[in-house]
């Protein structure tokens, strides 16, 4: 009986064993890609809104946390309070009339965060709070000026009053014992 070694394959021979492997691999990442089946600018039915849009028409809006969560929150890192944008009050609302200069809302609302350079006739103060327990409260006012420069019209209302907003930050304020009685 006579023993002999088999041939080594050579590198054209490997391949075919690589390329079914090779073949499976690419076909998975080209399908991994194609999750959404949606084209640039549409959106899908399947896709659910997550963010809540700002709307001024509806004013401050606060969305606030289940007991569940509540609860949950405790297992959680430290989350801090942010707050971003320009707090509008009622108060500072109140204020502003037509016919009022860019200078004069200024003075009252402080600088617009958002001014659009496609439509420079208008000012966007957005705001958004955070709280570290998941609560959010958002709102928006926006001032629109005439080809002169003044106050047209505004959109923005239902707004919390500072005293509100200053309960929301630090909590509710202590009550006094001589109130009490």
């Amino acid at each position: 009986m006579r023993v002999t070694q088999a041939p080594k394959p050579t590198k054209l021979q490997s391949t075919p064993r690589r390329l079914p492997v090779l073949a499976a691999a690419v076909f998975a990442l080209a399908l991994s890609g194609c999750a959404t089946k949606t084209t640039l600018g549409e959106k899908s039915t399947e896709v659910k809104e997550t963010g809540a849009t700002l709307d001024a028409s509806k004013g401050a809006q606060t969305t606030t946390i289940t007991q569940l969560q509540k609860f949950m929150w405790f297992f959680s890192p430290y989350r801090p309070d942010i707050q971003q944008g320009n707090f509008v009050s009622e108060e500072m609302l109140a204020q502003l009339k037509v016919g009022m200069t860019r200078d004069q809302v200024r003075f009252i609302f402080g600088s617009s965060l958002l001014e659009d350079p496609f439509h420079g006739n208008r000012w966007d103060y957005p705001f958004r709070m955070a709280k570290g327990n998941g609560e959010l409260t958002t709102s928006r006012v926006i001032v629109f000026f005439g080809k002169d420069g003044r106050v047209e019209r505004w959109e923005g209302g239902n707004l919390p009053t500072e005293k509100e907003y200053i309960a929301r930050i630090a909590g509710p304020a202590p009550q006094s014992k001589s109130a009490d009685k």
